[in-house]
Formats: C-alpha cells, structure tokens, sequence
C-alpha cells in the first residue's frame, strides 16, 4: 500500500513515527514532507506544493493526523477530489460545531484516541 500523511509541521514528530511504523509493516511512503525545512521563496513553496500534489494523486490512502493548518486541509481536498481513502486522525473527540464540513463528507473514516492505536488499526487494515 502507498501512503502518504498530511499535517502540520508542529506534528512533524507523530508523522514520523507513523512513517516508520508503517514503512517498517512494508507500506510505502508516496513523499515525506518531514525532511523539507520551512520554504521561504516561492520556488520553494512551488517545488514543494508539487511534490505534495503529486503525492496525494499517487496514494492508496491518506493519513490526516489532526491538527493541520492550510496545507493539511488543502491536500484533504484534493484527496477528497481524487476520491483516496481517507482516515481522519485526532487526539480529542471532534467538536462537530467547530469542524470542518468536510470531516464528514462520504469516505472518510475518523478516529480518536492513542495514536499507537490508529497505527495499528491502519497496519492490520491494509496488511
């Protein structure tokens, strides 16, 4: 299975572990944002913004780790244009009055709670 994680860079280290736990069950990364340093000129913005497209496009599913920031939910549109599989990842209960709509379009499975154990679920689902 190819995947691909989108979050926010103060997630960095989660998105890590998730990486290495599920390229350690055979999956595949399709990009990992994690190794770019901030951009800060818009050839940067643009190189990167490509890549992460072209990686969403690439994907058998998406990993959301919640919270994001614009790139996040950017790159959760596209995969919801693209009809990826998405899993919808957060710490806390999503507060439905402060959500985006877009968390509960058609196709997205949420979850909460300990991150080890959406890993799991996500390495026993695609394994």
């Amino acid at each position: 299975m190819k995947f691909y994680i989108a979050s926010g860079l103060d997630n960095k280290e989660k998105v890590q572990l998730v990486r290495d736990k599920l390229i350690k069950a055979g999956h595949t990364i399709t990009y990992d944002w994690t190794k770019n340093n901030r951009a800060s000129t818009e050839e940067e913005l643009r190189e990167i913004g490509i890549q992460e497209r072209n990686a969403v496009l690439d994907c058998d599913i998406i990993l959301v780790l919640l919270p994001g920031g614009k790139g996040t939910h950017t790159e959760l549109g596209m995969a919801i244009g693209f009809e990826k599989r998405i899993h919808l990842y957060s710490r806390e209960r999503i507060d439905p009055t402060s959500a985006t709509t877009f968390y509960y379009v058609d196709g997205i499975q949420r979850y909460d709670g300990e991150l080890e154990s959406f890993v799991q679920e996500m390495i026993e689902l695609y394994s």
